[in-house]
């Protein structure tokens, strides 16, 4: 039998908030409120959460209908292993959504408690508005709530440099801590604030970037009634997400002193660059997607799942990680090869149904992004091209063509980029073709129809034109 999950049925820890989280979606849920979680169950801190509604229109009352408890799901395959787990989350203590109760939002900036913010406000979060200047009432724009926030903080501590917070964004872009602080400072000086606050704000705040990895697939709307009864609660805020979790912040002494996350074991990681973490992730874990797209759905597959399951598919994709991508990552062997394999364990997730179309969105780019920067660190290392990445690049040359057998492919790209490709499919041969592919400064910012990449890609084309995908890709995994 079933009850409603909130404080009456189930035992709430009551603990002094002294985290303020702006978001409350899947992922802050899924992934740092079940760090905050551990680190509270293990004693290392105890820590309850304000949640702050980011955005006019949010979920903090189905949240606060539940007390801020709420059912964490994780799945997925750990050390070769199938993983299934279901707990409780009891860290959310309050919600505040600022646009109806402003002075409530305001009055956790006169808290004594409070050490830490976090935030997760999606990858336009942190941006300008030179316009939204006005703290008499709510502000806009997420930087303008954290300034007026940390005003109020000043103002009420009398610029006391011992009330500042550690500030540890989630939002996914590059040196996210640094961009933040950098929009508070801009939004400060448009307002004309004065030095003795920007002092303030620069010197006693601890900004720290970081890096979160973690696939958070949300709320399991198939599965939820089958949740309900395996935990006895019935619960509207299930959350779903995967083993796999990865957290690398900017070391900072105030911010590790505040928030000591890796001490519990997790992988959460305090390093003193968290750029080759980045370019790990994106360059394997993303890097082997945007490969694997063209290369498994021309070979007739549709899912990341059914790619690695593919004995021939997965090698050639184990063989494009641990022989291309990793060498090219100034990181520790050990920690390397932990990742790379652990990534293709999250490949294999037999909970996640992942459509390779789906990660086939923007592949030109992606292709860029992702892929490009393992070819140039692999040529400048060993003085050669790495053959899977040019084969890779021949894939996508093909799936590009627009046809998948007698069906066509749903190519969805930049329309400037969908006009080149097809105007390269005019053409018949398969050299010309390989060599305005490679050459198009626009698109790669930079030249790679060098004489031996044209001669590889051509002959990677003409092969897959006449045999087809997985014919051609088995000489490459020979």
């Amino acid at each position: 039998m079933t009850k409603q999950l909130n404080a009456t049925n189930f035992n709430k820890t009551d603990r002094p908030i002294k985290i303020l989280q702006f978001g409350e979606g899947n992922f802050l849920r899924a992934f740092v409120d079940w760090i905050i979680q551990d680190l509270n169950d293990k004693n290392i801190i105890n820590s309850g959460v304000v949640v702050v509604q980011p955005v006019p229109m949010g979920r903090i009352n189905d949240l606060a209908r539940q007390d801020g408890l709420y059912t964490l799901c994780l799945e997925g395959i750990d050390k070769g292993q199938r993983v299934q787990s279901r707990q409780i989350i009891d860290v959310l203590n309050d919600f505040v959504n600022p646009y109806d109760n402003y002075e409530k939002f305001l009055s956790y900036a006169r808290s004594a408690d409070l050490e830490i913010i976090v935030s997760n406000t999606t990858e336009a979060g942190i941006v300008l508005d030179a316009n939204d200047t006005d703290f008499w009432k709510c502000p806009t724009s997420f930087p303008g709530k954290l300034l007026s926030f940390l005003y109020e903080r000043y103002i009420f501590f009398k610029g006391d440099m011992d009330k500042g917070l550690a500030i540890i964004p989630c939002e996914l872009i590059d040196y996210n801590g640094q961009a933040l602080k950098k929009v508070l400072n801009q939004l400060a000086e448009i307002r004309n604030m004065e030095g003795d606050f920007v002092e303030w704000l620069n010197k006693a705040n601890h900004f720290t970037d970081t890096l979160v990895d973690r696939i958070v697939p949300g709320y399991p709307r198939d599965t939820v009634e089958q949740i309900w009864q395996e935990t006895g609660f019935v619960d509207n805020n299930v959350v779903k997400g995967e083993v796999f979790h990865l957290w690398v912040l900017s070391k900072d002494e105030f911010i590790q002193s505040k928030f000591p996350a890796d001490k519990s074991g997790l992988n959460v990681i305090f390093a003193d660059d968290i750029t080759p973490y980045k370019q790990r992730k994106v360059k394997i874990l993303n890097g082997a997607h945007t490969a694997m797209v063209p290369v498994a759905y021309l070979c007739g597959v549709d899912t990341v799942g059914e790619s690695l399951e593919d004995k021939e598919i997965s090698t050639f994709i184990r063989q494009l990680i641990f022989d291309e991508i990793k060498p090219t990552i100034a990181l520790p062997e050990d920690q390397m090869q932990a990742f790379a394999e652990s990534v293709l364990e999250r490949f294999q997730n037999p909970f996640v149904r992942h459509e390779l179309m789906s990660i086939a969105l923007n592949s030109t780019t992606k292709f860029k992004t992702r892929l490009l920067p393992s070819y140039n660190d692999y040529v400048a290392k060993f003085g050669k091209a790495p053959n899977h990445i040019l084969f890779a690049f021949a894939a996508l040359v093909t799936f590009y063509k627009g046809v998948r057998g007698e069906e066509q492919i749903a190519l969805k790209d930049d329309q400037q980029y969908l006009d080149f490709w097809a105007e390269l499919w005019k053409n018949k041969d398969m050299t010309v073709i390989a060599q305005k592919a490679l050459g198009n400064v626009s698109i790669w910012e930079q030249d790679l129809a060098t004489e031996q990449n044209v001669k590889l890609v051509a002959g990677y084309l003409k092969d897959i034109q006449a045999n087809g995908m997985r014919k051609a890709m088995r000489k490459i995994i020979k």
